[in-house]
């Protein structure tokens, strides 16, 4: 039967830029409301090489603005996610590290891909993955501010080898992370890795 995502994509790209997209090796640090939802948009998008990392499972909780189904309560979501990811497009090439990442685990994960997507709730596990990736060479999509409804617009700031994506304002501590907006952010997310990718659209 082939690879229908395959086929399909070659509607929207051409080949060089799908061998592009093929040979990225992109890492999801984060696989709940920002990074499943960011992963899956990348693998649409051609993206076959993810390293998934989490130590999170699947709860009742997640469902609102995650992408699992009840079939994965109580699952790792790295798990979870590969699975769905594999689903799609059964040439993927994935990495899951069901782990928390740390300062004494992050040299050994981070240089095994050249971009990162930051998808963490933890403020100072975002800003140790940000600080450390960009120090090392690396590309970094990064979020923050996406909590409740309504409220500032999405933007998308880039800085040189940093994307940061968000309103900027709210924060998903104090207001409830609801799906428009978790997948709005997760919809830049993964446009600014695209960018790095690619390179800046036309």
């Amino acid at each position: 039967m082939g690879n229908s995502l395959r086929q399909g994509l070659r509607r929207y790209f051409r080949p060089e830029q799908l061998a592009l997209l093929q040979a990225a090796r992109v890492g999801v640090a984060g696989a709940g409301g920002l990074g499943s939802n960011a992963a899956l948009m990348l693998a649409r998008c051609g993206v076959e090489h993810l390293l998934l990392a989490d130590d999170d499972v699947v709860e009742p909780s997640n469902l609102n603005r995650q992408h699992y189904w009840p079939r994965h309560l109580g699952r790792p979501k790295v798990e979870a996610l590969a699975d769905l990811l594999r689903e799609l497009n059964p040439d993927m090439r994935l990495d899951t590290r069901q782990l928390r990442l740390t300062p004494d685990n992050l040299p050994e994960i981070l240089p095994a891909c050249p971009i990162w997507l930051e998808a963490l709730d933890d403020p100072e596990a975002k800003t140790m993955l940000v600080e450390r990736a960009l120090l090392s060479g690396r590309r970094v999509a990064s979020a923050s501010g996406m909590g409740g409804y309504g409220g500032p617009a999405m933007q998308k700031r880039r800085l040189g080898p940093l994307t940061l994506v968000g309103d900027f304002s709210t924060d998903v501590l104090t207001a409830p992370p609801l799906a428009p907006r978790v997948t709005q952010a997760a919809a830049l997310l993964a446009d600014a890795v695209l960018e790095f990718i690619l390179g800046d659209p036309l």
